[in-house]
């Protein structure tokens, strides 16, 4: 069984095929023949040793990778779910070892896998649970109700695509951010207000709400520099494991996204919304396993709109 992994950490050129053994399903287990899996920004992470310490547990190989889409082929006994053999499902995974999305099957729990949104392809549908997931739990940490405002960094990408158009279902105003190439993307996702992205974006943000929004969902990694731009008594949220320092009595949290894992309704809600057009599926290229390495080092140089995903 082909998968996509690395023996040491360090560029992309550490990305090899490698050949595993076949998993099967157990109790309350699915497994999957993964057709496509997104490449992201945290596989880049992953791979350049950033993240090892998540790793270093288990011996080599590494296999990188969040998000996968394919065919379900086997049912464990006993697992709690509506999929079936033959079934087109897509799914958010945890890494560990060579427990990563780039590979091409792969046992999850079966409160990790829901069907894909119906008429959309594996590539699109495997651009959806990571970050979508991301989102989801941003939002639900920032805790904001229908007509307060929310900011949004990193606008473009993803995560920040995908925050804003759930925050539009949900009736927010939104502000965002972009670069001259991007404001028509980010306009087009349901942002009310765009402004110039930059350091100083909060400036941008109080011009048009002077006492802050109500809350901010730090996509760009920006951290204390966008702190500013939330009101008193507002609601900031970290990609990047950042904690603001106490101050104005805002609520600080970190969105990691790991605490989504398993969590079938909410990835199963976002499957709907993606049928329905209140999230859209953006996909940039696909590139084969054996170009995984020109996947990573695209996505590292930066202005990538839509993801890159690996087709096996």
């Amino acid at each position: 069984m082909r998968a996509v992994g690395l023996m040491v950490f360090g560029g992309p050129e550490t990305l090899e095929i490698l050949n595993l053994p076949e998993v099967h399903a157990g109790p309350g287990q699915v497994r999957v023949h993964v057709h496509t899996a997104a490449v992201n920004p945290t596989d880049t992470m992953a791979r350049n040793a950033s993240r090892a310490e998540q790793q270093k547990v288990d011996p080599p190989p590494y296999v990188p990778g969040m998000d996968i889409a394919g065919v379900v082929d086997e049912v464990g006994n006993g697992a709690s779910t509506s999929v079936q053999v033959g079934d087109n499902v897509m799914a958010m995974v945890v890494p560990k070892g060579n427990h990563g999305g780039y590979r091409e099957q792969i046992v999850l729990d079966s409160e990790a896998v829901v069907s894909a949104p119906a008429g959309k392809t594996h590539v699109e549908a495997c651009t959806l649970p990571m970050n979508g997931l991301t989102a989801r739990l941003s939002l639900d940490l920032l805790g904001l109700s229908t007509g307060q405002t929310l900011a949004v960094t990193g606008a473009a990408g993803a995560y920040g695509g995908y925050v804003i158009q759930l925050a539009k279902a949900a009736g927010l105003t939104i502000v965002a951010d972009a670069s001259e190439n991007d404001r028509d993307l980010v306009a087009s996702l349901g942002a009310d207000i765009v402004v110039r992205r930059g350091d100083d974006v909060e400036a941008r943000v109080r011009e048009h709400f002077p006492n802050g929004v109500d809350g901010l969902a730090d996509g760009a990694v920006l951290n204390e520099l966008a702190i500013s731009a939330v009101r008193d008594g507002g609601a900031f949220t970290a990609v990047r494991g950042f904690q603001g320092k106490p101050q104005r009595n805002i609520s600080f949290s970190t969105t990691f996204v790991r605490g989504y894992d398993g969590e079938y309704e909410k990835l199963d809600r976002l499957r709907q919304q993606a049928e329905t057009g209140v999230v859209t599926l953006r996909v940039a290229s696909t590139y084969p396993p054996e170009c995984a390495a020109e996947a990573h080092r695209r996505l590292e140089a930066g202005g990538t709109r839509g993801r890159l995903v690996i087709e096996f």
